[in-house]
C-alpha cells in the first residue's frame, strides 16, 4: 500500500504545481462574480440563477480537470521513458494503475474543495445561511462520479494512443451520459429492432453519471438527499470505478512497455 500511497503522491504534486486548476478556478471565479454584480435587488430568482451559473462551472471544471490530468499519465510516463524503470522495481502493473487512479482522484478532490469552498462563501453572502451538510453530500456525490470518469480515462489513456484522442473521446462520452443518459430508454421507444435492444441494452449497461448531478437540489434549497439513497449511489459509484480499473489492469497487463 506505501507503493500506491508514493505513487499517488507525486500525482498531487504535479497537479499542484500545473496551471490547470488555477486557471479554470479563476475563471470560475470571474464568471461567478460577473454574474452576481446583476443582483441589484436581491431577488430570489436571481441568487437562484448565480447558483446555477457557478455549480454549472464548477462542474464543467472539474470534469476538465480530471479528463486532462488522467489523460496524461500513462502517456507521460512512456513518453519521458521512466515507465519501464519504475515497473522494474518492486511495482506490480496493478499498484501502478491504482496509484495513478488514487493520485488523480484525490487531486482532483482538493479542486473540488476549493471550488465548492468558493460557491459555499457565495451562497452564504447572497441568501445568508450555510447549509454545510448539504454542500458536502453534493460534493461527495460529484466527486465519486469524477471517481467513475477518471478511471474510464485511466482505461482510455492505455487503449489510445495520444493523450488529446483520449481526453476528447472521454469528455464526449461524459457529457453525452450527463446530457442524455436518462433519456436513452425514451429514445429506444421510437426506434425499431434491433436498434431498440441495442439502446435499452446500453441504457443499462452505461455508467448513469446524471444521477450524482444533485444541483437543482441545491439551487432551490430541497434539503438533504435520503441516507439510503446517499448509500446506494456511493455502493453504484463504487461497483463502476472498480470495474473500470479492472478493465484498465486487464489491458495494462496486455500492453507492452515501449
Amino acid at each position: 500500500m506505501n507503493t500506491v500511497w508514493s505513487l499517488a503522491k507525486v500525482v498531487v504534486l504535479e497537479m499542484i504545481r500545473r496551471k490547470d486548476f488555477y486557471v479554470l478556478f479563476i475563471l470560475t471565479v470571474l464568471l461567478t462574480l460577473t454574474a452576481a454584480s446583476v443582483n441589484l435587488f436581491n431577488d430570489r430568482s436571481i441568487v437562484r440563477y448565480l447558483k446555477e451559473i457557478c455549480l454549472l462551472l464548477i462542474w464543467l471544471s472539474a470534469l476538465v480537470i480530471a479528463i486532462t490530468c488522467t489523460a496524461r499519465q500513462i502517456p507521460a510516463e512512456r513518453e519521458h521513458r521512466t515507465l519501464f524503470p519504475l515497473l522494474a522495481k518492486p511495482v506490480t502493473r496493478g499498484q501502478f494503475v491504482l496509484g495513478k487512479f488514487l493520485g488523480c482522484w484525490l487531486a482532483v478532490g482538493l479542486a473540488l474543495a476549493g471550488f465548492y469552498l468558493f460557491f459555499g462563501l457565495v451562497s452564504a453572502t447572497r441568501e445568508q445561511h450555510w447549509p454545510m451538510l448539504n454542500y458536502l453530500q453534493a460534493a461527495w456525490l460529484h466527486w465519486l462520479m469524477l471517481g467513475i470518469v477518471i478511471a474510464f480515462t485511466l482505461l482510455g489513456s492505455i487503449l489510445f494512443a495520444t493523450p488529446s484522442s483520449n481526453g476528447t473521446i472521454c469528455f464526449a462520452c461524459a457529457a453525452g451520459i450527463l446530457l442524455l443518459g436518462r433519456h436513452l430508454n425514451k429514445v429506444a421507444l421510437s426506434l425499431a429492432e434491433p436498434l431498440q435492444s441495442l439502446l435499452y441494452t446500453a441504457y443499462f449497461i452505461l455508467p448513469h453519471l446524471e444521477i450524482f448531478d444533485v444541483r437543482e437540489l441545491i439551487i432551490h434549497d430541497a434539503g438533504l438527499i435520503r441516507w439510503d439513497m446517499f448509500a446506494l449511489a456511493t455502493l453504484y459509484a463504487a461497483a463502476y470505478t472498480a470495474f473500470f480499473l479492472f478493465a484498465a489492469w486487464l489491458a495494462f497487463r496486455r500492453r507492452p512497455l515501449n
